[in-house]
């Protein structure tokens, strides 16, 4: 991961549903379902793709890296939005 993430770490423990209301509080918009895969959209192009099966489990640490480059999120942002203290 390059330095600019934030540790995977971070939001091992983060309920999904508490990441999409996230996603949207910050202007993603869900555009479209590919089976268990949901695609949200920022306005500035930024897109990030969830695995949704239960809203309650936390992410892989593939879907949170992926989640961390989709969205451009840095710790600053993380602490902004109440994912992480």
């Amino acid at each position: 991961m390059t330095p600019e993430h934030p540790p995977l770490s971070l939001l091992r423990n983060v309920a999904l549903r508490r990441i999409i209301r996230a996603l949207e509080h910050e202007g993603f918009q869900f555009t479209e379902r590919k089976g268990s895969q949901r695609v949200y959209r920022h306005p500035d192009r930024r897109r990030v793709v969830i695995r949704y099966h239960i809203g309650n489990r936390p992410l892989t640490p593939t879907e949170i890296r992926n989640f961390l480059i989709g969205t451009r999120w840095t710790e600053d942002d993380l602490r902004r939005l109440g994912l992480t203290q």
